[in-house]
């Protein structure tokens, strides 16, 4: 089973990308490598045993995407392709609206073009804002989104749900992530940010290894237990196998599916930098600082339906998660 990889070679694709090979499937990558680095072929390869074909070149270039699909019979795709900053969208939002809108029309026009009509697309919990009710549910509100980033998702899904109520021999998936984090647990692949990371585990990993002075925590003062931000985290290694899984499950039947990938479960920024303290042996330094605009309070996932349709659920724990980033920050304290 070919399957075309948009952002195959950043933090979430590439994990997908193992355990795809591992399931037997031939992931085909094509990515522009803002936000990645080569190396991470070579990673996989020595993991997999197998290097996935890889195309150097940008989802917006319509030639290009064609050109791809003219040379290899692909059965699905998987849509990771996109800029995925909070804070920076809202600096950027014109960047954001070109690459994650602009780049999602080009590939579904592709797509129809050589007659691939499953796509599985890496959505996010940004979409329902602020949630009045946790946990949220498939069928929670979505749309009143508090960022450019949330935004931007939220406007794929109602194209890719558009194109379905016109054109209903496709089968779109929407995966709704919480928060990935985590590592390979053979420590050779994980999150490699460029510049400052935007997410809060690569920077308290990089404080941890001495890259940086210490991480800010933005905002003490939310309606939660410790009054930091709760969020749902989940290891990427759970989610990269229930983007397998919804391929297997849904992937070939026609309809618009929608899923949230999470652990049913919340944690505060000051929960996870505790954990950390713990996997890596010592503190964490870190100060408080004033909110930053588009956060919420508190935000974890309803994860019912996928275990009931997809057979799915995320097993593993938060000591695993920062073990498992302390293990690959630590062999790799520069990154790829």
């Amino acid at each position: 089973m070919n399957v075309l990889v948009t952002g195959g070679m950043g933090y979430i694709g590439s994990h997908t990308c193992v355990q795809m090979i591992e399931a037997g499937m031939e992931p085909i990558i094509v990515d522009n490598l803002c936000n990645a680095k080569s190396e991470v072929l070579n990673r996989i390869e020595a993991l997999t045993g197998k290097r996935p074909t890889f195309y150097e070149g940008d989802i917006r270039d319509e030639a290009f995407l064609d050109s791809v699909f003219q040379n290899h019979d692909i059965s699905s795709v998987i849509h990771f392709a996109g800029l995925k900053a909070v804070g920076e969208s809202v600096a950027k939002p014109l960047e954001y609206y070109d690459n994650n809108v602009n780049g999602s029309l080009v590939l579904a026009r592709c797509m129809r073009k050589a007659g691939v009509k499953s796509i599985v697309f890496s959505s996010s919990a940004t979409v329902y804002g602020d949630p009045e009710i946790v946990p949220i549910t498939e069928n929670s509100p979505t749309g009143a989104t508090t960022n450019p980033y949330g935004r931007s998702k939220y406007m794929v899904e109602q194209c890719l749900s558009d194109l379905f109520t016109a054109e209903d021999d496709w089968s779109i998936t929407l995966l709704r992530y919480f928060n990935p984090v985590g590592a390979h647990p053979s420590g050779t692949m994980g999150e490699d940010p460029q510049g400052i990371p935007n997410n809060l585990m690569p920077f308290i990993a990089q404080v941890a290894v001495g890259r940086r002075e210490k991480l800010a925590v933005f905002g003490n003062d939310y309606t939660t237990p410790d009054g930091t931000g709760v969020r749902d985290y989940i290891h990427v290694m759970d989610l990269a196998d229930g983007h397998i899984a919804a391929l297997k499950a849904v992937g070939e039947e026609r309809g618009l599916h929608i899923f949230n990938l999470g652990t049913g479960k919340g944690s505060s920024v000051l929960e996870m930098v505790a954990a950390f303290s713990e996997a890596c042996g010592h503190d964490v330094a870190y100060e408080i600082c004033p909110r930053r605009p588009g956060d919420i309070a508190e935000c974890w996932a309803s994860t019912e339906k996928a275990e009931k349709v997809l057979g799915w659920k995320a097993t593993r724990s938060i000591a695993a998660m920062t073990q498992d980033t302390w293990n690959w920050q630590s062999k790799n304290p520069q990154g790829y």
